[in-house]
């Protein structure tokens, strides 16, 4: 789809009412994807909205430039939760996801403002609205996602000095990881860390920023295919459709390397024939 986005991010596939939610972060769109229907609907939420939710009671989450709100989308009513990064005016949220007992999880970054800094960090956002901190000192968080049994929670920072994809042992009682460990450098590969999403056989999907390529990754850490694309900078894969089999992946349509032909950067594109099949969402419990 061409959606001709500044940067398209945030997927999340909603298997109840079988949508594909995403976000133009910098625009501050909030897109609705229906691919029976072939149609997309936006929202302009006002502010810039890295990643969202969908709440198990109905509307959605959103962790924006200032912090953590719940969202009707079909009334406009908002409600803010939390600003854990009020002090920080050049931070906002940016990539998220949500555990298999409906706590969310997202990380900030520093966007604009001089010179790049290691301002970024993990936050948790339990059913109760309590928010916790977690490591901190990340150029720009990503890959938020978790394995299939639900004790791996993987993340990573995209930022060229680092270009890292981690995975945590996962205590599924506390929400708590433990120590990170590099589970892929990416280095080896054209792209850098974006957005990362697990498929049913327990495979890390990592979209690979400014290399034109998608990835997948074993759980131990082995690449096992490339996906050549024609864009640049993927942003963020998701797994939907009525079998869970097509792979929706957003992408960036700003930044890219001059001269380069790239009449879909920003689109919103499908992937079919994968012969894999993806994980069902979480839903924020709160």
């Amino acid at each position: 789809m061409d959606s001709r986005s500044q940067v398209g991010e945030g997927a999340v596939w909603d298997d109840r009412d079988g949508v594909l939610w995403w976000v133009d972060i910098p625009a501050g769109f909030i897109h609705r994807y229906d691919p029976a229907l072939k149609s997309n609907s936006t929202i302009d939420y006002g502010e810039p909205v890295g990643c969202l939710a969908v709440r198990e009671s109905g509307g959605l989450l959103l962790a924006t430039k200032t912090g953590f709100w719940f969202f009707n989308p079909e009334s406009g009513e908002r409600q803010q939760i939390a600003d854990p990064e009020a002090h920080l005016d050049h931070n906002r949220f940016n990539d998220g996801t949500t555990d298999a007992q409906g706590r969310f999880w997202a990380g900030t970054m520093k966007d604009g403002g001089g010179e790049k800094e290691p301002l970024g960090r993990f936050y948790r956002l339990d059913p109760d609205l309590t928010v916790t901190a977690w490591r901190d000192q990340f150029y720009t968080t990503n890959g938020s996602a978790f394995s299939d049994d639900g004790r791996t929670f993987y993340f990573s920072d995209s930022d060229k000095s680092i270009r890292t994809i981690w995975a945590s042992d996962y205590d599924v009682e506390t929400g708590t990881p433990g120590e990170p460990r590099v589970f892929f450098d990416t280095r080896v590969v054209a792209g850098r860390p974006d957005g990362g999403t697990v498929d049913a056989e327990g495979c890390y999907w990592q979209a690979g920023v400014s290399g034109w390529q998608l990835y997948r990754i074993s759980p131990d850490g082995e690449l096992l295919t490339t996906i050549d694309l024609p864009i640049e900078r993927p942003s963020k894969p998701m797994f939907g459709g009525t079998s869970m089999d097509t792979l929706f992946v957003t992408s960036i349509g700003v930044g890219l390397t001059e001269g380069s032909h790239q009449p879909q950067a920003g689109g919103l594109f499908a992937i079919t024939g994968l012969e894999v099949s993806g994980l069902k969402q979480h839903r924020f419990a709160g």
